[in-house]
């Protein structure tokens, strides 16, 4: 249901056309809502991890990225809005009816796939938050792990149950999110405000990183030069900092944008009956609700892990087993004694989680803000995600037992993701904010199928019919979405690419992936010009 009634946001919407500036900036505001939902799932632990490593392996030299991928994000999101707007229908219908339906349920298992696999690290995100930053004093035990986990369930399943009910409820599910998304920013921007005024960033490099260098995604920062230089194999250590930093750089890509963002905010649209006078308006909900808190919260992750990790290793541990391995991996490839500058590499690379840095701010920050504030805004990342990721899949679910709209499938859906999330704490290991990287490799591959999708459909005449775009706005329309679908497509053949192999099922996955991608490629091209003919 809609949280304000019809005819008020029209009213709304036609005072806010010619009120000055400020006031209109406020109208908007009030009456956002999907993007804000797009915002809260975005700023995660995905979302934390890849600002955390970009900052580490090449400092302030990609700030430029997320942002880039959240604008390439957007393209798409406002397609789908487009679309979803015009039509006025679910769009999971439209697929299977006007393209394919190995298009529409490719997207929907995806899409379910990646609700059950994120909630795994987001649960143990907010555990160790509350573990290691905010409350360590109740230890790591798997008693306290279990209560904690417990808490961040009954929570998120108590907000959903507003999401689905009427009146004051959904009102009020809008404005926890608000707030929690604010939060979240306000708590990493009171950070990096700390380190500038105690002299920890130097802010003439950083507003040198906002400018984008593609050579970074092919060669290794700056700053690693002089240790390449005096290692043992420089060839060898070039390409394991690049494949790192492809690594990384995908990831930031797969968690801008998922594949679960782009089925929520069609249903979320819709819920909130907005529609064909609300295309324009979408878009500015997309840039408040999500690419400003997103812009905000990654950069200054990026920030202070740059200033407090890249390069260094004052903080690692020099019998660390990650380093330990990245040198056994040098013997392998070229068997003999490692020297110093081996060493110092391989500790340089070492990744560090949310606790890390905490630890490695607090000479300059203090202990408030670099556990307690710090830790909060994880926390809030962590369960904010959780939220939407259970929100999403009962979205999904209704749609997957065919019964929109049914209150029982969206809490059964709410449920899978939610008690998937709940064991993820005690079957993954390792720091908490890497066990959203391999997570976000999958979304980072599966994204294209969706882009894809919506390309065709806005330059469906059977879809859209004369709403279709025409002329110059189909024109910029394509180029834009044709941009942000190739750049989804080549990050994701890169990364399939790679990992893919036959000598065991861990290569056979990302090969069968590759052959899947193609597959929905061919047969999305050949339904959407047979259906136009026809």
């Amino acid at each position: 249901m809609s949280n304000e009634p019809s005819d008020n946001k029209h009213a709304m919407l036609a005072e806010a056309e010619g009120a000055p500036l400020l006031r209109r900036f406020g109208i908007y505001t009030k009456l956002s809502g999907p993007g804000w939902l797009q915002g809260a799932i975005t700023l995660g632990g995905g979302s934390l991890a890849g600002a955390l490593y970009l900052g580490v392996i090449a400092g302030f030299g990609l700030l430029w990225l997320q942002p880039l991928a959240m604008l390439c994000g957007i393209i798409m999101l406002s397609a789908i809005a487009y679309v979803t707007l015009s039509t006025e229908k679910a769009p999971f219908g439209l697929v299977n009816q006007h393209l394919s339906p190995a298009l529409g349920w490719a997207w929907m298992i995806a899409t379910i796939m990646a609700n059950i696999v994120w909630s795994m690290p987001q649960f143990n995100l907010g555990r160790a938050a509350v573990q290691e930053n905010l409350l360590p004093a109740v230890g790591n035990s798997h008693a306290s792990t279990t209560i904690i986990c417990l808490i961040l369930l009954g929570i998120s399943f108590f907000v959903n149950t507003l999401y689905e009910s009427e009146g004051k409820g959904a009102k009020t599910f809008d404005r926890i999110i608000k707030v929690m998304v604010g939060l979240i920013v306000l708590s990493f921007i009171l950070v990096v405000v700390t380190l500038a005024t105690t002299g920890g960033i130097d802010w003439g490099t950083i507003f040198g990183g906002i400018i984008p260098n593609p050579k970074l995604l092919v060669a290794p920062a700056a700053s690693y030069a002089d240790l390449i230089a005096a290692s043992s194999q420089p060839e060898w250590w070039t390409a394991k900092i690049v494949n790192d930093q492809r690594d990384i750089i995908i990831a930031a890509f797969g968690t801008a944008v998922g594949i679960n963002m782009t089925w929520l905010l069609p249903y979320s649209l819709l819920k909130k009956r907005w529609g064909r006078k609300h295309r324009s308006f979408s878009i500015f909900d997309l840039s408040i609700g999500l690419f400003i808190p997103f812009f905000l919260a990654t950069s200054c992750v990026v920030i202070a892990a740059a200033s407090q990790f890249h390069v260094q290793t004052g903080d690692v541990d020099p019998n660390s087993p990650a380093a330990a391995g990245t040198i056994a991996q040098l013997a392998t490839a070229h068997p003999g004694v490692p020297n110093v500058a081996d060493k110092e590499l391989a500790l340089t690379l070492v990744k560090r989680d949310n606790f890390q840095l905490a630890t490695a701010l607090e000479p300059l920050a203090g202990k408030v803000i670099s556990q307690t504030i710090f830790g909060f805004g994880v926390l809030g990342m962590a369960l904010s995600t959780i939220i939407i990721l259970m929100l999403i899949n009962g979205l999904a679910f209704q749609e997957l037992l065919g019964k929109p709209g049914d209150k029982g499938a969206y809490f059964l859906g709410c449920a899978v993701s939610g008690i998937a999330g709940f064991i993820g704490p005690f079957i993954w290991s390792g720091a908490s904010a890497a066990l959203a990287i391999p997570t976000s490799v999958i979304g980072g591959s599966l994204i294209p199928i969706a882009y894809f999708t919506f390309l065709l459909m806005m330059n469906s005449k059977k879809v859209l019919g004369e709403h279709r775009p025409e002329g110059t706005a189909r024109l910029i329309w394509n180029i834009l979405m044709g941009v942000a679908t190739g750049i989804a497509t080549l990050g994701s053949i890169w990364v399939l690419s790679g990992k893919a192999h036959f000598n065991s099922w861990h290569g056979m996955i990302p090969a069968a992936g590759l052959g899947l991608l193609v597959i929905l490629f061919i047969v999305g091209a050949a339904s959407f010009i047979k259906n136009e003919k026809s």
